[in-house]
Formats: C-alpha cells, structure tokens, sequence
C-alpha cells in the first residue's frame, strides 16, 4: 500500500518512478533495515542533487528535487516507531527539505507554529497564492492522525494555488521530531486543534475570514468533523462529515439489541452547519453501500452535504485516494473553489 501511494505521488512531483523502481528492486525483505535504508537513501541523493541545483542558481530543478526527496524520507519513516533515533533523523531531514522548498517557492511560503493549549505547539506551512493581492481565500489542510503534513506541498499545494486560494498545511505531530505524537492521538479532545488552526490562521492580514474551508484528508477518523461541528467560521467542509461517528453509533446500536429502531444523530451531524463534501474510494474501508446510507442519514434536516464515491473503473477508488490521489483533488478543490466563491461577502 505504501509503494503504490508512492507511485500513485509520481504525477504530482512526490515521486519519480524509475526512482521508486530502483529502490524498491534493491530491498532485503530479510533485513528489517532494508527498507527504511534504500528510501533514505533515495531520498538523500534527492535532497543532495537539490541543493546542489539551487547553489547553481536552478531554483525549479530544486524544488523539484526537495519535493521527491520528502516523498522518499516519508516512505523510509513509515515503518518506524515514532521515538526511535532513526525515525528523528528522517523526520529532521524531511522538514529540512520542506523550509527549502518553502523559502525558494514563489512566493514564499512559511513555516509557522500554533499553540494549542494542553499541549505542544503544532507545526504549519503557509503556502499563499501567486498573483493574488490583498486578502484570498484559504484551505486547511488537515491530516489524519498519522499522517504527515509534508505530503501536502506535492500532493495539495498545485490545487489550491491554481485556484487562488492560500494552503495552511498542518498535522498533528509537534514542532519537533521527537515530540510526545503517541500521547496527544489519545487525547479525547482531538478535535480542538481545529479550532485553534482556525484562530491562527484568522489573525492573518492576507486571509479573508469568510472564504476559508477545510479539508481532512484520509477520511480514516472524524476529528475533523468533530471539530467544525461547533464551529461556524468555516464556509466549507471536505471530510466524512461524521461517518464513522455514525457507523460506530449504529455498530454499537445493533449490540445493544436495538435494531429495530433508528438510533439517532450524533451530535457531530447535527451540528454541523457549513456545506460539506464527502469523497469516498468504492474500494475504501467502508463499503460504498455503507457509506450511501449514512449518507442518506446525514442529509436528513436538508443538511447541505455532496456525497462523492469514485468508482473502481475511473481510479481514486481506495482508501485515501491512494491510487489516484490527482483525479481525486481535481474534483475536491473544484467543489471547494465554488463554494468559497459563494461565501464572498
């Protein structure tokens, strides 16, 4: 799943696929090592050719490179335990290449750090638009508990800045490599960081407060969902929307003997107030038929929700979107470039 995610990167820049190949033919499945070593070492050559490419004076050829390499350094930390050495070093080396693709972007780009009571500071990149003055509309970019926010400049960036809006890209890991991720997945209130990305990013001068959606990418949890039901800033939504809420609430419902009878909706799906797009893969966690009745309960109160499920035969069909995360973004970022042109004020 992680090599496919990797080749899947190849048409957004996160990858190359002779690169993918080559390492992949050189891994020892006998040697726990072997994999992390020939990604990082895929990446370090990457990293290396970057800057090398920028002391010449080629800034596209860099960033071009930085990009690959943080595809490579995130595939190399996908089978470490986040404490580990190792881990950190990889982590530090793929934030290094990420400050470099920001500060040689056009515009720059930024690294920045919202505090988020109770616990660490959570690290962000702000990506604003080419050729847009004044204040713009913005997207949050979530990601899942897990995954990493790096992902976002190869994978989300392009989208965004071709439809003139700002990208705050952010995840759940601190401002350092080491820090505590573990501790802070398992807090109950997950959700709260959202609130307080949201805080943040209306304290900026470049963004218009009534243009600004947010995007949990991954679909694997609802935190996103959570945290926007109490929170009526947002103008639009593309998350699940609260179903896996509501699959555990009808999972535990049907346990409990009380099949007979509709459970009700969470409080996520009442509360939740701004449009929201739900972009589900046929061949996702849950089944597509799953996912439509959900649906059809979260619709219910005229709730202004778009269901979106891509099919097997047209790609962007797996959890995630792994297999074709472009055709995915295409329709996602449409959706959201309309309904934040309907919120203008």
């Amino acid at each position: 799943m992680e090599f496919l995610r990797l080749l899947a990167a190849a048409q957004e820049g996160g990858s190359a696929v002779a690169e993918c190949l080559m390492a992949a033919s050189r891994i020892d499945f006998d040697d726990d090592e072997s994999w992390c070593l020939e990604w990082k070492r895929m990446a370090d050559l990457n990293a290396a050719r970057g800057d090398a490419a920028l002391r010449e004076g080629n800034v596209l050829t860099a960033r071009s490179n930085w990009l690959r390499a943080i595809g490579y350094y995130q595939t190399a930390v996908f089978v470490f335990d986040a404490a580990d050495d190792e881990h950190q070093a990889v982590v530090r080396s793929m934030r290094r290449c990420a400050a470099s693709f920001l500060a040689h972007r056009d515009p720059a780009g930024e690294v920045v750090s919202i505090a988020w009571p109770g616990a660490y500071p959570l690290q962000a990149y702000f990506l604003p638009p080419r050729g847009v003055t004044g204040r713009t509309a913005a997207v949050i970019c979530f990601a899942e508990p897990g995954q990493r926010k790096e992902e976002f400049l190869y994978k989300m960036a392009r989208h965004a800045d071709e439809r003139g809006m700002a990208l705050l890209a952010v995840d759940l890991h601190g401002a350092e490599a080491g820090d505590a991720f573990d501790d802070i997945v398992g807090r109950s209130d997950l959700e709260t960081a959202v609130g307080h990305v949201m805080d943040y990013l209306l304290q900026r001068d470049d963004v218009d407060e009534s243009r600004v959606a947010i995007l949990g990418d991954g679909g694997s949890s609802s935190f996103v969902a959570r945290g926007i039901a109490f929170d009526d800033r947002f103008a639009a939504a593309v998350c699940d929307g609260g179903i896996w809420d509501l699959h555990e609430r009808l999972f535990l419902h049907d346990r409990l003997g009380h099949s007979d009878t509709a459970p009700p909706l969470s409080r996520v799906a009442r509360n939740i107030r701004c449009p929201v797009l739900i972009p589900a893969g046929e061949r996702g966690w849950l089944e597509a038929e799953r996912v439509r009745e959900l649906y059809e309960g979260l619709r219910s109160g005229h709730r202004d929700v778009t269901l979106k499920i891509f099919k097997s035969e047209d790609t962007a069909a797996m959890q995630g979107h792994a297999d074709n995360p472009t055709l995915a973004n295409e329709y996602i970022f449409d959706w959201i470039a309309a309904r934040l042109r309907g919120s203008a004020t």
